[in-house]
């Protein structure tokens, strides 16, 4: 009994010191919770020399890990854990965390550059007078075809993709919100709509849509229609500024009848540890020089009206990423639907999936 107990004590020793090695290992790397930055981003959303001139900047070290989904980002910071101290949520993901008390009230007297935002950017809905959130990047969804395979006045519309012409020729984007909106946008309905009976129609029309879809993905569509293996998807617009990089015969269109208009805000989360170091990464962002070259490396829309005039104008003036007021004025930002919607939403989402196996 003796011995175990000498054991015992042994083996807490030793746990004890390797705690300690590795605080001491951590302040030795400069990864101290006051001297790092820890940011919870969407995969391959800022440009890494940015992260690497923030460091070199302000002296602090970037700790960045990523998420593929706002649901999952939610649900690691609700459970807590690790001291997020910076996340990029979108806007309807924005109104559930501040429904949660999940996000830190704004302090404008630490920010600095506000004056940078295009004010159509501002004060929207899902958070009003910014009290929580910074822009951040903001977008469309749209298709994208290949104009070898689809012609210009065969491509404009959401009800398009129905065509009998391009049977196993349509990619969609894996997301429930975006494939149940758009067939809600292609009957007149709002992308947000609680009412059942649009909500069946919308299915239903969906249910004849299956034979045209070739795969129903994420990333990988930027593969898919660069290599020209299917003739159209729909995607973001940020996502589409790729493809079209890489492929000249491809080509963007927002319909006319509606679609999504979308916000990624910068949000500090209540499980910030250095809130010092969160607003020095607002800041930082904010720059004109900064966001402009970060819309130039991701490809999506800035909310930086001064950062547009740094931009090339074959990217600034083109009204595919870039649409006008009046275009605009035909979108819709996601709102929160609350958990029973949300679960109608994906349910009709998951049968739509199904039927097409």
């Amino acid at each position: 009994m003796k011995n175990l107990k000498v054991l015992f004590i042994g083996i807490l020793a030793i746990i004890g010191v390797l705690f300690v090695s590795s605080r001491q290992l951590e302040k030795a790397q400069g990864f101290s919770g006051s001297n790092t930055v820890t940011i919870y981003n969407w995969g391959d959303y800022i440009d890494p020399a940015l992260l690497k001139k923030f460091e070199k900047e302000t002296g602090y070290k970037v700790s960045y890990e990523t998420f593929d989904s706002n649901e999952a980002m939610f649900t690691k910071i609700q459970q807590g854990g690790t001291g997020y101290d910076i996340t990029i949520p979108s806007e309807y993901m924005i109104q559930k965390m501040m429904k949660a008390d999940m996000l830190v009230p704004l302090d404008y007297g630490k920010i600095k550059g506000m004056q940078h935002i295009d004010s159509r950017f501002l004060d929207l809905d899902f958070d009003p007078e910014n009290k929580y959130s910074i822009p951040y990047f903001w977008g469309t969804l749209g298709i994208i075809y290949n104009d070898k395979f689809v012609a210009k006045q065969d491509m404009q519309h959401w009800d398009d993709l129905w065509q009998k012409g391009l049977a196993n020729n349509v990619m969609l984007i894996d997301g429930a919100r975006e494939v149940i909106g758009l067939s809600l946008n292609s009957l007149g309905y709002s992308l947000n709509s609680l009412n059942n009976k649009e909500l069946t129609q919308a299915s239903k029309k969906l249910d004849s849509l299956p034979t045209n879809v070739k795969a129903i993905v994420a990333d990988e569509i930027k593969m898919y229609m660069i290599n020209e293996e299917s003739a159209v998807a729909v995607s973001f617009s940020g996502e589409a500024a790729e493809m079209l990089d890489g492929n000249d015969h491809l080509h963007y269109v927002i319909p006319s009848e509606g679609s999504n208009l979308w916000f990624d805000n910068i949000v500090i989360p209540k499980t910030v540890r250095n809130k010092e170091g969160a607003y020095a990464f607002i800041n930082f962002m904010l720059k004109p020089e900064n966001a402009a070259q970060n819309a130039e490396y991701i490809g999506y829309s800035t909310p930086n009206k001064e950062a547009l005039d740094l931009l090339p104008k074959d990217i600034s003036q083109d009204k595919q990423f870039y649409p006008d007021d009046s275009t605009i004025s035909h979108l819709e930002v996601y709102k929160d639907l609350g958990p029973e919607y949300l679960g109608i939403y994906n349910d009709l989402f998951l049968e739509f999936k199904m039927h097409r196996k």
